[in-house]
């Protein structure tokens, strides 16, 4: 190891310029390998554009750590930028993702499940290149004592000079730059550390700047229209939250396999619709749910700077009973006021192995805890919703039980980059059809419910499957594949439900190709309920047509 011995002193300067070339170059690998594969970035003038690249980031990278990088911390500091680029350029590399905010607040909302999930060899190998031998021999190099007066002058003035340089070559070459970036707005999310340091910079202030804000009561006039003559006749409605099942697999949708045969029976009974043309609010779930639960939309959400209540707020306000049922990383925020369970943890040796469980553990869990409920509000309705663990990935081959896996033979490892793409799609169908099983026996536990009953799914984002180079999910919006947004929806009704409501299978059939999103969600499940309450917008209420037309 005689290249990790240390050697004489370095000046604070120079050693900040060789960390520099190296996140420039090593740390910006898909960086440069997204710009070497574009058509515009080929012969002569491609190697003019990449060189202009090249030395605008080694230029702004130089800046940036003249100005905030001094000797005391240098080591630290180097230690972890060599971390952040490692391990974004490895997922970038890996699944095709990019590094924004939506991106890093999945990061920060995961659990050890998930976490445990994306570990593998290749990734380990990736950190010893990227981390452990750069950082060792960073860490022994021995920084010479510079007086601070000489020292301030020289990063400054270091500082300055890389700027202009930067501003000079991106004059010169602003029309290649510029058409680039334009032309793929993608590429300025592979930018290492500035992708990384950027979105946290937002996720932080973003955040903190919405816990302080306080929570604005939605939904004060939100009342039941009809009171329920007793608990029999009280309405027991599920919602039940899918995880990254994107429609294009769906078997109702059209799907070449059949990975929905037990609600397609379902179907054939005249009680289940089947939504076919669904976007989701977000590609990641710390996005979509939150979203979802939303009075606002999508547009008016995102653009809020007010933090209110959510629909589970004003169906509890309007005096239902609610409950929620987590087998997820969490419910971000959405049922710290309302009774919830966290099923993912449970020891239920049918259900719960390896550390995580079947999403089967909810519906096992179901029936004592709405016992648990307030009778008084049981007495009026019920809203239960069920969180899924669904199809996240990349362990999708986790997400159904062995019996549960016709579709073979399927990627058994979380490393997707190490099996065929055919193989990485069996186990997604495995998932979705494990899905199926679960709505289904969900119905079932349902139709044997003495009450009127109600169920609606819908999942949360959809998934890439290496389309385009892509997997998984959060991608930014305006550059995220239909993959990513287009979502299965369905809702099942018993005929005491369609019966107490008034509602025909049929009306809710001709609403099915409507396109819609999740800013319909609120709205139905209001209607759903029947819900009324000022913030409810009958245009976005997918029952509306059917209720009018009793």
């Amino acid at each position: 190891m005689a290249f990790l011995s240390p050697r004489s002193a370095w000046h604070p300067t120079r050693l900040l310029a060789v960390l520099v070339l190296w996140l420039a170059t090593v740390g910006n690998l898909p960086f440069w390998m997204a710009i070497w594969q574009l058509p515009e970035t080929q012969g002569l003038r491609a190697v003019t554009t990449m060189g202009s690249l090249w030395l605008i980031l080694v230029s702004l990278l130089g800046c940036f750590l003249c100005l905030w990088v001094w000797p005391r911390w240098l080591k630290p500091v180097g230690v972890a930028m060599l971390v952040m680029v490692t391990s974004s350029s490895y997922f970038m590399l890996t699944y095709g993702v990019v590094i924004d905010t939506h991106m890093l607040a999945n990061v920060v909302h995961t659990d050890v499940r998930e976490v445990r999930d994306l570990l593998s060899w290749r990734m380990l190998a990736a950190l010893i290149v990227g981390v452990v031998l750069p950082g060792i021999w960073l860490w022994r190099q021995p920084i010479r004592a510079v007086p601070a007066q000489s020292l301030i002058g020289r990063q400054v003035g270091a500082a300055t000079v890389a700027f202009v340089v930067a501003v000079g070559i991106f004059w010169i070459s602003f029309q290649d730059i510029a058409s680039l970036t334009r032309n793929h707005k993608e590429l300025r999310y592979l930018i290492n550390p500035f992708n990384s340091v950027y979105a946290l910079t937002l996720l932080s202030v973003g955040q903190a700047s919405q816990a302080a804000k306080p929570l604005q009561t939605i939904g004060e006039d939100a009342k039941l229209l009809n009171t329920p003559a007793s608990e029999a006749a009280a309405p027991l409605v599920v919602l039940i939250l899918g995880e990254t099942a994107r429609a294009a697999n769906f078997g109702l949708a059209g799907y070449e396999r059949d990975t929905t045969p037990q609600l397609r029976k379902l179907q054939a009974q005249g009680d289940l619709v089947y939504f076919s043309d669904v976007k989701s609010c977000g590609t990641s779930t710390q996005a979509s749910v939150p979203c979802m639960f939303s009075h606002l939309g999508k547009a008016a959400y995102e653009g809020s700077k007010v933090r209110y209540e959510s629909l589970l707020d004003v169906l509890q306000r309007a005096g239902m009973a609610v409950l929620w049922l987590n087998n997820q990383s969490g419910c971000k925020g959405l049922c710290d006021r309302v009774p919830n369970v966290t099923t993912s943890a449970l020891n239920v040796p049918e259900f719960c192995q390896t550390g995580e469980c079947l999403d089967e553990v909810m519906l096992h869990e179901l029936p004592r805890r709405l016992a648990a409920l307030d009778p008084a509000r049981r007495a009026k309705g019920t809203l239960v919703v069920m969180h899924q663990m669904g199809s996240h990935g990349p362990a999708y081959y986790k997400r159904s039980p062995a019996s549960m896996k016709p579709f073979q033979p399927e990627c058994s490892s979380h490393a997707l980059q190490n099996c065929p793409p055919e193989h990485i799609v069996n186990a997604y169908d495995n998932s979705l059809l494990y899905t199926d099983h679960f709505i289904a026996k969900t119905v079932a536990w349902l139709k044997g419910q003495s009450r009127p009953t109600a169920l609606l799914y819908v999942s949360d984002h959809g998934e890439s499957l290496g389309e385009k180079g892509l997997y998984l999910h959060g991608m930014p919006y305006s550059m995220a594949s239909n993959e990513q947004i287009q979502v299965p929806m369905l809702v099942w009704l018993s005929p005491a439900f369609q019966s107490q409501r008034g509602w025909r299978m049929s009306c809710l059939r001709e609403q099915s190709a409507k396109a819609l999103s999740h800013d319909h969600f609120f709205h139905s499940v209001l209607g759903l309920t029947q819900v009324s309450t000022q913030l409810r917008k009958p245009e976005l209420d997918v029952f509306q047509a059917c209720a009018a037309a009793r």
